[in-house]
């Protein structure tokens, strides 16, 4: 009949279905990640095990395994969603900040969420600092941030437009230094905590922010005694 709408392909029928399974299982990754940090926060991460995380997540260990490698990499997989929501807030500033004024504003945004997000990121990311066993996994954050950051910057720039402009090396070189002051500034931040259980002042992130990113506009080069 005209007007009439061709039947739906069968492939479109399972979609709904994958949808599903999709979200289920990343709702269980979150409370399996949620777990592992309460437990860790309470506890210690020394003093805790996987078969404590999957109790508490109310999952079976094989379950467990099928999300994380480790009660480690649990832990601080808040730090790693931190980690990828600076690139994403990054890549959402507009084209005519530079690529450290984007950068600034995006660790604020991200460092002054109140959700219970943000809250977890912060507890991670005092757990890595107070956590030696958990350098490992830190670092493997760290290094998938700067890979996806210096996408972002590569993204952000685009090619050469004149002699002397951003080189290939310019986004991971740009990533890798602004990420590493970053670091620096987020353990001083941390060291202004009173209460364990409240994020530190922003303005002080701000200043810190600030202060460090302007060294790397500047250039670090310097001579002594200047």
């Amino acid at each position: 009949m005209a007007g009439t709408a061709p039947p739906t392909p069968p492939v479109a029928a399972a979609l709904p279905e994958v949808g599903r399974r999709e979200r289920k299982k990343l709702a269980t990754r979150a409370a399996v990640r949620d777990a592992a940090l309460r437990l860790a926060v309470r506890h210690g991460v020394e003093n805790i095990t996987v078969e404590q995380i999957a109790t508490e997540a109310d999952i079976a260990l094989r379950t467990f395994f099928n999300h994380y490698s480790s009660k480690e990499e649990a832990v601080v997989a808040a730090a790693a969603a931190g980690a990828e929501a600076l690139v994403v807030e990054f890549r959402a500033r507009p084209a005519a900040e530079s690529v450290l004024q984007a950068l600034r504003e995006a660790v604020l945004v991200v460092m002054d969420r109140h959700d219970a997000a943000g809250r977890d990121h912060l507890r991670a990311l005092r757990l890595m600092r107070e956590s030696p066993s958990l350098m490992p996994q830190q670092m493997a954050v760290l290094t998938a941030q700067e890979q996806a950051l210096a996408r972002a910057v590569a993204d952000r720039v685009g090619p050469p437009a004149v002699e002397g402009g951003p080189t290939s090396i310019y986004p991971q070189l740009c990533a890798a230094a602004a990420l590493a002051a970053l670091r620096v500034v987020l353990d001083r931040w941390l060291g202004h905590a009173t209460d364990p259980d409240d994020a530190p002042p922003l303005a002080v992130l701000r200043r810190e922010v600030d202060e460090a990113l302007a060294h790397l506009a500047t250039g670090l080069d310097t001579v002594a005694g200047t």
